[in-house]
């Protein structure tokens, strides 16, 4: 009997497991599947509900309203420029930082640590934030994006922390070729880094390409340095204010008002503006789940 209890035991456990993953991945899913199924049906059946996994009525009038002011295209451009800019230079500067702050025998280490993790709880605000811009001359500048956010205190105590976890006679054997600092970090440390840096990067990559904040506080006023997220957060406004005011949303695009509504279009900015992401994630996934588990086991 209890040879019998034991057998089933893991037919038990593997049943449950997979009910527990079933479901975990439906819920994770379903909004997204969602999104999409609405960002095709027609705005005014949208507003009807029950739409799920499917539409109801077919259509692509969501995503030519999206796209119909052909000014996406130049601001998808510059938020992949920022994007792969900012990334990579953040991952160097913040690698190379954590590096010298994880050596014991740098002596300054601690006081720059506390200093760089105070910028964590202490924030000057936006307006002294937007007269440093202005004084640094980035106002309306491609650079705008990149130079305030090269270093990050939260990736440089994740960095920081793995590099820790490397062992000690890697670094040793290394200086004891003759390897100097710059040699040992781009021959050592660099390589056996990749998961925590691809970690970091998809962090990275993420907060650029979903920001816009800062595009409409610090160069708006130039078109040319629009990017997608800002344009996609004028077009919502704007179609919210065109339906809400039936007669402008006639006279500017005839035809249009009765299929496409805030909700759909919001779904079609949500598809629009995620699917890069989504193209990217696949590529770093195995990094990613390395990555995380970096300070749960020390050697």
């Amino acid at each position: 009997m209890r040879t019998r209890t034991l057998r089933l035991e893991p037919v038990v456990f593997n049943t449950f497991n997979a009910v527990i993953m079933i479901a975990l991945a439906v819920v994770t899913l379903y909004p997204f599947l969602n999104t999409l199924a609405v960002s095709f049906n027609a705005g005014n059946d949208t507003v009807r509900g029950g739409i799920y996994l499917w539409p109801r009525i077919w259509t692509s009038q969501n995503y030519k309203a999206v796209f119909a002011g052909g000014t996406l295209y130049h601001a998808f451009w510059v938020s992949v420029a920022r994007t792969v800019i900012a990334t990579v230079l953040s991952l160097f500067l913040t690698s190379m930082l954590s590096y010298a702050v994880s050596r014991r025998e740098y002596v300054f280490r601690k006081p720059v640590t506390v200093l760089i993790v105070l910028t964590m709880y202490f924030n000057a605000g936006l307006i002294p934030s937007y007269f440093l811009m202005k004084d640094l001359h980035l106002l309306n500048s491609f650079w705008v994006y990149v130079i305030p956010g090269l270093i990050s205190a939260f990736n440089m105590i994740v960095i920081r922390t793995y590099m820790q976890t490397l062992p000690e006679g890697l670094i040793e054997s290394a200086r004891v070729d003759g390897a100097g600092d710059f040699r040992t970090f781009f021959s050592i440390i660099l390589p056996l880094c990749q998961p925590v840096l691809a970690t970091v990067a998809l962090f990275v990559a993420v907060g650029q390409w979903n920001s816009w904040f800062d595009t409409f506080i610090y160069a708006s006023s130039k078109q040319s340095l629009s990017t997608l997220q800002y344009e996609l957060m004028k077009l919502l406004s704007s179609a919210s204010i065109s339906i809400s005011n039936p007669s402008v949303a006639n006279s500017n695009n005839p035809g249009v008002h009765n299929m496409v509504t805030p909700m759909s279009i919001r779904a079609s900015i949500t598809i629009v503006a995620s699917v890069p992401i989504l193209i990217v994630y696949p590529f770093l996934q195995k990094y990613f789940v390395h990555g995380m588990q970096l300070g749960s086991v020390k050697e």
